[in-house]
């Protein structure tokens, strides 16, 4: 009787079918099932998010009560940060940066597969609160006394810190994964400083998760204690209820610099392509990007001005608050300068990435004027801090991730996505952000607290409100106008070549999508540059360096 002889992988498991994504240690599905995830997530808070504004549409009580919405903003919060936004990126990082170093896989398939697992079960251990209809609802920040067992005696909320520190494992592994992939796997002439621009924010990145994460981890842990096991480590009246701020936001600000970084490589890969120039100042781009890195770690105290910090320490975060916008300064130049001149090649990508630029330096003067200790005095806890969380976060990721989206995914997929829906999502997306935060900004300089359930007629909020809700929900259709547009490209868009945008990195030198193990013989190019596509496009010979 014949035999059937299916594919084998390394560990001689059969791979077949679905089995075949559950069980596999190939990096660029594991990639691919990370950033399904994020997705996914992506669509659950901002589900939240919507109901969110429906209730702030108006004056009075329209959908939910307060116990709910308490629960809504903090899971919106949580899922949009630790949920979709870390893993996501984590996922594109696990399917471009062993192509982008012309190597085979990750240095730790396996643990590859295991932090992609445990991402995973630790983000339906945080949302499982829903299902017994007693979540998280101390906000995201879940600051002491609100999260301490008197004000939440809830199981919801230890879902939400064990599920935390699952995700947070999940990102240890990651870190350690990424760092050593890039020291030992890149191929002979591939030396630090002609590692791509995404490759360098992947590894200042992941430098960061392994050097913050360990914080948040001790602190969920003692709070955890705290509710649980009679430990008073941030009781008021034993303890001291600061020292959870202090330990949250030494995570939770370079937590910024981990999720904007990526997408500033992404964007300083996809400026010169579709410029059709070299990057301008690779080695500023690079030095900028490691002292975003050192420097987010000497900034958390400016979330701590209204907490009575002593006023030495205020300056001196004050000064670190500002300093770290020149490094962020130095990358707008240079993005500048690329684009200055060049024959612009006007598709999707470049559209988001002009979209990250405009929403980003928005959100990061608005963070100057923060950094003032007078001023955040003032607009500490309002709709202004809101505006300029989300012209951060979401213009400085989620814009980036479109962008990378829309550049890599011939690459990925083999097709291109369609460019007219690309268009008009990115026209609907963009309007949409800005009619929903702009309005903040005022909102908050007219006095409206953050994280409230409901608000009084007659204060002036009603009009701004109103907008804000609207543009949420146009923001709501462009992401269903890009999930339309996953599904009609994968059907029939026209078949992407190896490399159609004429890219400039090692990614690019193989088949689209590639094969099991990244790169057929033969097909990696000698890498004399940084650009080792144009170079051989170009005829261009240089004496190969040496790897260390």
């Amino acid at each position: 009787m014949a035999t059937t002889t299916l594919p084998r992988t390394g560990a001689g498991r059969y791979e077949s079918g679905i089995w075949s994504w559950l069980a596999t240690v190939d990096h660029k599905k594991i990639g691919m099932m990370y950033m399904a995830m994020g997705f996914f997530f992506f669509l659950v808070s901002g589900i939240m998010a919507l109901i969110i504004r429906l209730e702030l549409s108006a004056p009075g009580r329209q959908f939910v009560g307060a116990d709910t919405y308490n629960q809504l903003f903090t899971m919106h919060g949580t899922g949009m940060i630790f949920l979709f936004v870390i893993p996501f990126l984590a996922g594109l990082a696990n399917y471009l940066v062993p192509l982008q170093i012309g190597a085979l896989d990750m240095a730790f398939p396996r643990l590859n597969a295991l932090g992609l697992w445990m991402a995973v079960f630790g983000g339906i251990l945080m949302m499982s609160g829903f299902a017994v209809g007693d979540n998280a609802a101390a906000g995201w920040t879940s600051y002491p006394p609100l999260a301490n067992q008197t004000f939440s005696p809830t199981i919801g909320q230890d879902l939400w810190i064990t599920g935390l520190l699952v995700v947070g494992a999940s990102s240890l592994i990651g870190s350690v994964n990424f760092l050593v992939t890039v020291a030992n796997m890149r191929a002979p002439g591939m030396t630090w400083m002609r590692l791509p621009l995404l490759t360098w924010t992947v590894v200042v990145a992941q430098a960061m998760i392994l050097c913050a994460t360990p914080m948040l981890t001790g602190a969920l842990v003692m709070l955890l204690t705290d509710r649980n096991f009679g430990t008073r480590f941030f009781d008021a009246q034993l303890g001291n209820p600061r020292l959870w701020q202090h330990m949250f936001w030494f995570y939770s600000h370079p937590a910024v610099y981990i999720m904007v970084l990526p997408a500033m490589g992404a964007v300083s890969e996809i400026l010169p392509v579709f410029s059709r120039k070299p990057l301008f100042g690779y080695v500023a781009l690079v030095l900028s990007t490691i002292a975003i890195g050192v420097l987010g770690f000497v900034t958390w105290v400016h979330h701590m001005f209204t907490s009575g910090v002593n006023p030495v320490v205020e300056t001196f975060f004050m000064l670190s608050t500002m300093v770290i916008a020149v490094p962020t300064g130095v990358k707008f130049f240079n993005w500048i300068a690329t684009v200055w001149g060049g024959s612009l090649n006007w598709k999707t990508p470049l559209y988001y990435t002009f979209g990250f630029l405009s929403t980003f330096l928005v959100g990061g003067i608005s963070g100057v004027f923060q950094g003032s200790a007078p001023l955040d005095t003032q607009l500490h806890d309002t709709y202004w801090v809101v505006a300029h969380l989300h012209y951060v976060l979401f213009g400085g990721t989620v814009f980036g991730i479109f962008a990378g989206l829309y550049y890599w995914w011939p690459k990925m997929t083999g097709k291109f996505l369609n460019e007219p829906i690309g268009k008009l999502q990115f026209w609907l997306m963009f309007i949409g952000f800005n009619v929903t935060f702009f309005p903040m900004h005022t909102l908050g300089l007219m006095g409206m607290p953050r994280r409230i359930v409901d608000y009084p007629a007659g204060r002036g909020w009603e009009l701004q409100n109103l907008i804000a809700t609207v543009g949420a929900f146009m923001v709501a259709i462009a992401v269903l106008v890009f999930m339309y547009n996953v599904l009609y490209s994968l059907r029939t868009s026209e078949e992407a070549s190896d490399n159609p945008w004429e890219g400039n990195t090692l990614e690019w030198a193989t088949s689209s999508p590639p094969p099991a193990h990244n790169f057929n013989p033969g097909s990696l190019p000698p890498v004399n540059s940084d650009r080792p596509l144009w170079d051989e496009r170009n005829g261009v010979s240089v004496p190969v360096a040496h790897q260390h």
